[in-house]
């Protein structure tokens, strides 16, 4: 990935400092991890990349993001971490000899001096340097091909696996740097996509003005960007991105991040063209996921967050004229979920959508979305330093609102204010926010300021 600035790679000093207590608290859970499996060893595999059928193309290569979130390697196929408690951590390093593509370089950056690096040029060599003993190893990682798991028979055991996953859903500082600066990164791209929508320009060249400003080729971005024109904002992971623009432009919502060292930014953001009454709604949408965000703190239970958010935007539907009714009604005859599906929100981390978010313990016990709320990620009470997005939307998707008809519900839907809705798709804001002891750190709202 070509950096952008010091802040986006190996010289940011900030990431430097914090990155020694990242390592330390990774050998700690790693610690935890193998003393419950009983083991003494774990083999953290990189991942292989894969080939197209049929043809001799390959896949753009997508890292094993327990890997990742040892060191900030992004493009390194084939390589192994092996922790050992008690030793430094090793890191077997594949340099292939290849002219016919590109390969890593040598290893260097702020992260080197915290492990015992081996460089090694054929798969073979991978193996030769990993521990003899392999029946006290664990190996963690996604194994296509037998050969790739060196001969460990213990892969991806569920003892490690939960507590590993449970663990993750709490940050580290050097984590949460990392993240400020993905936040900071995608607020760029987030304003060069909204330059490019009042120019008038189609969804295609709107992504492309994004991933510039980001610096971003599509596979290097964490998700494929949603930019939906029109109604296409109903369509909640669209991404066909029309090479012209509509002959009327009446609106746009952008859900696009960006990535600092396999960390990611997922931002939203909607807007009108020119229509006041459309404007308005934004802004109510921006007031109550303000209201919201206003809410998160630890302790707090997501699951009654969310179900809290149906209150909320039933209050914002009946504002606007689209629906009729008290919230409690509202929510308990479906017409909230007609008009908001998703989730309130998910863990965000190595991984968009961070593991950890169901689980009620580092045992695996999992708490289960609220009834009638299939899509909701995170279940989890909230705890000190877990990131997160907090993501309400209205849209107008015909597929679920025709199932209000002949319902209890029918007769609180204003089908006028939905044939007005329809044409401009939906609204959604989403941010990315830190969670404290009594608050919650705002990265989105922060990033934007920070780049203004």
């Amino acid at each position: 990935m070509q950096a952008m600035s010091d802040d986006y790679s190996d010289r940011n000093p900030e990431l430097g400092r914090l990155y020694p207590d990242h390592i330390k608290t990774l050998c700690e859970r790693h610690d935890h991890a193998l003393e419950n499996s009983g083991a003494a060893h774990a083999v953290i595999f990189s991942g292989c990349p894969k080939t197209v059928f049929l043809d001799d193309q390959q896949y753009p290569f997508k890292p094993n993001a327990h890997f990742l979130s040892w060191v900030p390697l992004v493009n390194l196929p084939l390589s192994c971490i092996v922790h050992t408690p008690g030793e430094t951590p090793q890191l077997i390093y594949y340099l292939p000899h290849d002219y016919w593509h590109s390969v890593p370089g040598q290893p260097g950056g702020y992260w080197t001096g915290l492990f015992d690096i081996k460089v090694v040029h054929s798969p073979d060599d991978v193996a030769a340097n990993l521990p003899e003993d392999r029946e006290k190893c664990i190996l963690i990682g996604e194994i296509d091909d037998e050969s790739h798991a060196f001969g460990i028979e213990r892969v991806n055991p569920t003892s490690a696996i939960n507590i590993l996953h449970y663990a993750r859903g709490v940050k580290t500082q050097y984590e949460i740097a990392c993240l400020r600066l993905a936040s900071r990164r995608g607020a760029r791209g987030h304003n060069a996509a909204e330059a490019a929508f009042r120019e008038g320009r189609s969804e295609f060249d709107i992504h492309r003005a994004y991933c510039k400003a980001v610096s971003h080729a599509d596979n290097e971005l964490p998700y494929s960007n949603i930019v939906a024109l029109n109604s296409h904002g109903a369509v909640l992971h669209y991404t066909n991105l029309e090479r012209e623009p509509p002959d009327t432009l009446r609106s746009f919502l952008i859900d696009a991040g960006a990535q600092v060292h396999g960390y990611a930014s997922d931002i939203t953001r909607s807007y009108s063209w020119s229509d006041s009454r459309f404007s308005e709604l934004i802004e109510r949408m921006h007031s109550a996921q303000g209201d919201i965000v206003s809410r998160i703190r630890a302790g707090v239970n997501y699951s009654e967050l969310h179900i809290e958010t149906h209150r909320i935007l039933a209050a914002v539907l009946v504002d606007a004229g689209i629906v009729s009714g008290d919230p409690d009604t509202l929510l308990s005859t479906g017409v909230t979920s007609a008009f908001f599906p998703h989730g309130l929100g998910h863990l965000l981390g190595i991984q968009v959508h961070d593991v950890g978010g169901f689980m009620e313990n580092e045992a695996g016990t999992i708490i289960d979305p609220p009834s009638g709320h299939p899509f909701l990620r995170l279940t989890r009470d909230l705890e000190e330093n877990m990131v997160l997005t907090v993501e309400p939307g209205i849209y107008a998707i015909d597929m679920l609102l025709d199932n209000l008809r002949g319902t209890a519900a029918e007769n609180h839907v204003n089908w006028q204010g939905v044939e007005w809705l329809r044409p401009f798709g939906g609204i959604r804001i989403e941010d990315n926010v830190r969670v404290t002891a009594d608050g919650c750190e705002n990265l989105t709202r922060d990033a934007f300021t920070a780049v203004a």
